[in-house]
């Protein structure tokens, strides 16, 4: 049996997505609840990574650990192989995860009030880290037509006259929509005739679908690549998580040392002793695992679009272009939120995503993750199909 078919059982091994579901839905007992909510994967990491740890793990000491200029160097020679992106690892710091790289960069390069401009629906810490960093949060909607998102780019520019930082999710999640060279060179052109900054969180991109190209936000900047923040890590790729690794890439001196002095006076500038070894592993090693997970996630997506849409007349779902989620349209079934969790935790006993935690702009849709073996895909699609019969 090959690594993406064995199921493993995760329920004693502190796992948010397998521990924490009475906390986060607010139910009594979630011991029969399959969870497909939160984006982590329910399949071994790369036995490279793996490999790599437990000869870390034979060396007795755990002491404070850095990165060293091989695992820059196997992140830029990931970049440029993987997405044509030519990367200095100089340009290159390191954070504890995306989160706190995107919290650091807030927090240093807008001030108590600025406006941080976001696009809707969206990941939710890219409203909740600047509100509870006393910003204020600035929405222009994407429009969406058959579950297509795009940016309505008068109300996107009407607000940038306001914004200081502008936080693209590239590629988008929930949706797995990957932005056009086209609509990122305008993204730009924009955010430079008012002078906004923009944080491009890119950790999804190399989980990018046959036929299909991720480009990266630095990729088209141009000259205007200095007030480009892109943050990029291993963790989703391969399933380290739980690892907290993650880099910020800016061409910028004098923003890196910035952020560099931030990082200082807030201790979080270096990593803990797992992380530089799985990120050297992974970049170096991880890419015939990777090639094999987006075979086995594009069966996947083919395989539950196909008996949702058919089990559930009224679902819609656009296949995602990148990542191993699913955007889960229905409306056309005639449910609010309440009612469609309230089916799928109570009768279905599945827990997935309300849209609505991805801001107004999500309530209608579901977000589902399919990454996990396909006996555990099946029963969960079992699961939903029975909640909403």
């Amino acid at each position: 049996m090959n690594l993406f078919e064995q199921v493993h059982d995760r329920s004693n091994s502190r796992s948010v997505k397998w521990g924490r579901m009475e906390k986060v839905y607010g139910i009594h007992d979630a011991s029969d609840i399959l969870p497909m909510w939160v984006a982590d994967m329910d399949f071994p990491a790369p036995p490279p990574v793996t490999d790599a740890l437990r000869e870390r793990l034979e060396h007795p000491i755990f002491g404070y650990s850095y990165i060293c200029e091989e695992c820059k160097t196997a992140a830029a020679n990931w970049l440029e192989k993987r997405h044509g992106l030519g990367v200095e690892t100089d340009w290159m710091l390191f954070h504890q995860g995306v989160i706190p790289a995107m919290a650091s960069i807030i927090d240093v390069f807008t001030d108590t009030g600025d406006h941080v401009l976001v696009t809707p629906p969206v990941y939710p810490p890219f409203f909740s880290i600047p509100e509870n960093l006393g910003r204020s949060v600035l929405y222009s909607q994407l429009t969406e037509q058959d579950g297509e998102y795009a940016i309505d780019w008068p109300d996107f520019e009407s607000k940038l006259e306001k914004a200081r930082l502008f936080i693209l999710c590239n590629p988008h999640n929930p949706s797995g929509k990957l932005w056009a060279a086209e609509e990122l060179e305008k993204l730009v052109e924009l955010c430079a005739r008012h002078d906004v900054l923009i944080l491009s969180d890119e950790i999804h991109s190399d989980l990018i679908h046959a036929g299909e190209t991720h480009t990266p936000l630095l990729s088209v900047a141009g000259s205007e690549r200095d007030r480009i923040f892109t943050c990029i890590a291993p963790t989703k790729t391969f399933n380290l998580a739980g690892i907290q690794a993650a880099m910020i890439v800016t061409a910028d001196p004098d923003k890196r040392m910035r952020l560099e002095r931030h990082m200082q006076a807030h201790g979080t500038g270096s990593l803990n002793a797992f992380a530089p070894v799985a990120w050297k592993a992974a970049y170096e090693q991880g890419e015939p695992w990777l090639n094999q997970l987006l075979e086995v996630l594009a069966h996947h997506i083919e395989y539950a679009v196909e008996r949702l849409e058919r089990e559930v007349p009224g679902l819609k779902i656009r296949k995602p272009q990148s990542t191993y989620l699913l955007w889960i349209d229905y409306r056309a079934l005639g449910l609010t939120e309440e009612e469609a969790m309230s089916h799928l935790l109570e009768k279905g006993k599945v827990a997935l995503e309300p849209g609505s935690k991805y801001g107004a702009a999500g309530r209608g849709f579901l977000r589902m993750n399919i990454a996990c073996p396909k006996q555990t895909l099946e029963e969960g699609i079992s699961r939903i199909t029975s909640a909403f019969r």
